[in-house]
């Protein structure tokens, strides 16, 4: 299993096993010197506890002999001493309780000393204040009588006895201290020779394993090689041929590219024809319409002429009418005239002026008569110029609509060529616009021509670097061999 390891595997665990070691006598030892460094606080602990029960002492003899002092000699300057210690008394009696508030016992003895303690200040304050005021000797009976002397004993008893129980604390703590010391000196020791057997033995095995498959790697990596070094070869003659094709093809692009560029020229020039046919074919259309519109005018007027000669030829017809009429009164006129001038004639003198009036009348009604005559002539003459121009308009009414029926035609043939014109100018522009389009395919075709080139170039370079690494690898590869078996030659 181990056998087919890798080699960063195989470090790895010969690295885990030796860390693994000396974590173990890491956590040993901190754990030790843990308890070490613990023990060492709980020593300076009663150290502390001690000191504090001997300023304990040291405060109340101090208050004791400022009390006698005082009541020696009366002096106030031993009452200063006796007031700074009972301030250190009692600052002294809290710091222990606190100091010892982890040791029941110790509580016990602190509790039972406070009262006592209170009770000797108590009594040494009451001898100074009848030193005071009633004088030495019935301030030394009070104190005969008080028993201070037996009072004070019992608290120096207590005292020696927490300072006692402290110093057997301080006697297992310091035991405690020694066996934790040699502990870990003794893992410290053992642990690294174990440690550094363990890793010269890991550092062995990894060694003769690491050496034999090294070895066989390195046979593998020889004969790697030489198929490299052939596949190399291989790879730069074809680079080389790759890279001649792909000039070839590079030259063959150019000139498409140069045809597709003459293509789009011509495409552009097109689409500019076109575009100016089919403003010429849309100025035709407009003319033609402008044609068309005319001629509509122009029958318009000339059915208005037929119209207008048509009632003229019924005009004439009635002027005709009314000259029946005249022709009439003037022939029946002419024949009363002439039965006047018989009559005036038959008259005698009488009748001659009627006759001249008769006369006068008949003359009037001939040349009424001959005048109707000439205006029926004219009439009769109106009236076939009337026919004439009546059918000669019909004629050119005719005329016009078949001009306009050739108009018509020949708009829809306009319109049928701008359409075309239209197509054709939206055809050359799409024309123009594929090629452009060509163009710049050619154009991206012809760079990713240039840069399959310039990788064919890179690769031919790539494989002579490949064929002379690989002439290294071989030569490498022999030269490690050689090392982890120095007795074989190349």
């Amino acid at each position: 299993m181990i056998s087919r390891w890798t080699f960063g595997r195989r470090l790895a665990a010969g690295f885990g096993v030796a860390c693994a070691v000396l974590l173990v006598i890491a956590g040993i030892t901190y754990h030790n010197t843990t308890n070490l460094v613990d023990t060492e606080d709980w020593v300076a602990h009663t150290y502390e506890v001690r000191s504090r029960l001997a300023d304990l002492t040291a405060a109340l003899t101090t208050a004791e002999s400022g009390e006698r002092g005082y009541l020696i000699t009366g002096n106030d300057n031993y009452l200063e001493t006796y007031r700074t210690a009972l301030a250190s008394v009692k600052t002294a009696v809290d710091d222990v309780r606190r100091l010892t508030s982890d040791n029941p016992r110790q509580q016990d003895r602190v509790n039972q000393l406070q009262p006592m303690i209170e009770t000797r200040l108590a009594n040494l304050r009451d001898a100074i204040d009848t030193r005071r005021t009633s004088g030495a000797d019935a301030a030394a009976k009070q104190i005969q009588q008080n028993g201070g002397l037996s009072s004070m004993e019992k608290i120096r008893a207590l005292i020696v006895d927490a300072d006692h129980e402290e110093g057997e604390l301080l006697r297992v703590r310091a035991v405690e201290s020694r066996g934790a010391t040699t502990f870990t000196t003794g893992v410290i020791i053992w642990g690294g020779l174990a440690g550094l057997a363990a890793i010269a033995a890991i550092g062995s095995l990894i060694t003769s394993s690491l050496g034999r498959q090294i070895g066989s790697a390195v046979s593998h990596v020889e004969s790697s090689a030489a198929e490299l070094q052939a596949s190399a070869n291989q790879q730069a003659q074809s680079a080389s041929e790759q890279s001649t094709a792909m000039n070839e093809i590079s030259t063959t692009i150019n000139e498409l590219l140069v045809s597709s560029r003459q293509i789009a020229d011509s495409a552009q020039r097109v689409a500019g024809s076109a575009e100016q046919t089919a403003i010429a074919a849309r100025g035709g259309q407009g003319m033609v319409d402008q044609t068309s519109d005319s001629i509509g005018g122009i029958r318009r007027q000339m059915d208005q002429i037929v119209t207008h000669m048509l009632e003229l030829g019924k005009k004439s017809q009635e002027i005709g009418a009314v000259l029946d009429i005249v022709l009439e009164l003037a022939e029946q006129t002419n024949i009363l005239a002439i039965n006047a001038t018989i009559e005036a004639a038959g008259a005698g003198e009488n009748g001659k002026r009627f006759a001249v009036v008769a006369d006068e009348i008949r003359k009037l009604a001939d040349r009424v008569g001959g005048s109707a005559k000439e205006i029926r002539t004219l009439i009769e003459e109106v009236r076939g110029a009337v026919n004439t121009t009546v059918m000669a308009t019909e004629t050119g009414s005719k005329a016009v609509d078949a001009g306009s029926r050739q108009f018509l035609d020949l708009s829809a043939a306009f319109r049928q060529i701008a359409a075309l014109v239209a197509s054709t100018t939206e055809a050359a522009r799409e024309i123009g616009l594929s090629t452009k389009q060509q163009t710049s395919a050619v154009d991206q075709v012809n760079v990713a021509i240039a840069d399959v080139t310039q990788t064919a170039r890179e690769t031919e370079t790539s494989a002579s670097e490949t064929l002379k690494t690989a002439s290294q690898l071989s030569q490498l590869a022999g030269d490690l061999l050689r090392i982890i078996r120095p007795g074989t030659s190349e």
